[in-house]
């Protein structure tokens, strides 16, 4: 099966050569989502909480385009600037999963925009 990229409406001209999504046989994986909004500013400087909500509303939004929903989600990668972030950070994401948590690491790094404070790449199974 060849893969479909994923685009959600809306989306934003990505800041390098990828695409938001890309469905194949039936397995989403998402590119790493960071904190940018329409135009690739970072929204919420300095807020971990809140750029992490906006994460995790972009990723639903390319889930839930190639038809799937959080629910499907069996991955997840997290890279953060600062450990400091992490309880908020977690807050955030807890909500997001309530249920069967999917797996997942985290690392502290650089992010391609210094005000970004976490990306989150993600693996979502649609097959049913």
């Amino acid at each position: 099966m060849p893969k479909q990229v994923i685009i959600p409406p809306g989306s934003g001209t990505p800041i390098a050569p990828f695409s938001p999504g890309a469905l194949a046989d039936g397995v989403l994986y998402v590119s790493g989502t960071l904190p940018f909004d329409a135009q690739n500013n970072v929204v919420c400087p300095g807020d971990a909480a809140a750029q992490t909500r906006h994460v995790l509303e972009i990723i639903k939004g390319v889930i839930e385009t190639a038809g799937g929903t959080l629910e499907d989600v069996t991955f997840n990668a997290l890279f953060l600037t600062d450990w400091q972030h992490y309880a908020a950070i977690n807050q955030v994401y807890a909500d997001y999963f309530p249920g069967d948590k999917p797996a997942r690491f985290c690392i502290q790094c650089g992010l391609v925009k210094p005000e970004a404070l976490i990306e989150i790449a993600t693996t979502a199974h649609l097959a049913k």
